[in-house]
């Protein structure tokens, strides 16, 4: 698609929210809920509204994130509070957890949106969403008839980033960051000291720079995804040195990395069969490295 495309998306989108009189959109920070809420703001000024909610399975930085990008737009920002481990259902952690997660999350939303007088409530979910495999969150934005205008207008993933990137947004390039519960194998309770020590293990790798990477808990196991081109820099000696103590230090009994390298719901039920039956993880942090020369 041309940018020109894009661009009459983002029109449309705009036009089919004026036609509303306020609008409260589900923001994380990402990207599309970013551009949903620019696209809100411009169509609707100071009746259009972000709410963040803020839970266990949302990192800090991300709520941080959210703050600093609303302030970007210029939109009012709310954040509301709930917690995921309410639900038994989301603790036992099924095929369905992001189905609970999703459904409890705008569950808040439309809470928060009637506080306000808002009837309408919009999420980021994008045209590209439905085809990328087992997403059970999206049974949820349907049956609780949430707006989603770039899935409405066929807007594209790649189109909401050359959108983000007209507004400037500096969350334009940010990679996908899903849920910390994404990171706790289907089957394996959701607790809250498995989402903190996720949470503080990944802010590791954030400090370190790596910009697309997660850290999957194997009930005390830490094993580290990075994207292929961060490869090289997760085998350097200092990082691993720094990996292997620190993330210890907050409670993992092993420290691994993943030589596949990151991808998208490799703890899920639709993780590719063949993948996991080669999964390649080197414990490349139980021991100590000679410096490079």
């Amino acid at each position: 698609m041309s940018e020109r495309d894009a661009a009459a998306k983002a029109d449309a989108v705009r036009e089919a929210l004026a036609e509303r009189d306020s609008a409260l959109v589900a923001f994380s920070g990402g990207v599309d809920s970013s551009v949903v809420a620019a696209l809100a703001f411009d169509a609707l000024g100071e009746d259009a509204v972000a709410c963040t909610a803020k839970s266990e399975t949302l990192p800090e930085a991300e709520l941080e994130d959210a703050a600093r990008v609303a302030d970007e737009i210029g939109i009012e920002h709310v954040v509301v509070e709930f917690s995921e481990l309410d639900n038994p259902d989301f603790v036992t952690n099924d095929d369905d957890r992001c189905y609970h997660c999703r459904t409890m999350r705008l569950g808040r939303m439309y809470e928060a949106a009637r506080e306000r007088g808002i009837e309408t409530v919009c999420d980021g979910t994008n045209a590209s969403d439905p085809g990328e495999g087992h997403r059970p969150g999206l049974r949820a934005v349907e049956e609780l008839e949430v707006v989603s205008p770039l899935l409405a207008h066929d807007i594209t993933k790649e189109e909401v980033r050359e959108i983000a990137d007209e507004y400037g947004l500096s969350v334009a390039d940010k990679p996908s960051m899903a849920c910390l519960s994404s990171r706790i194998p289907t089957g394996l309770e959701v607790t809250e000291e498995r989402l903190s020590r996720v949470e503080q293990a990944e802010r590791i790798l954030r400090t370190w720079g790596f910009e697309q990477f997660r850290v999957r808990d194997h009930d005390g196991l830490a094993r580290i995804e990075v994207a292929p081109d961060e490869l090289e820099r997760a085998l350097d000696p200092d990082f691993v040195r720094a990996a292997r103590d620190h993330i210890k230090d907050v409670g993992f009994d092993h420290v691994t990395l993943d030589l596949h390298g990151y991808r998208t719901g490799s703890v899920s039920p639709a993780a590719d069969e063949e993948d996991e039956d080669d999964l390649l993880v080197d414990d490349v942090f139980a021991q100590d490295y000679p410096m490079r020369k």
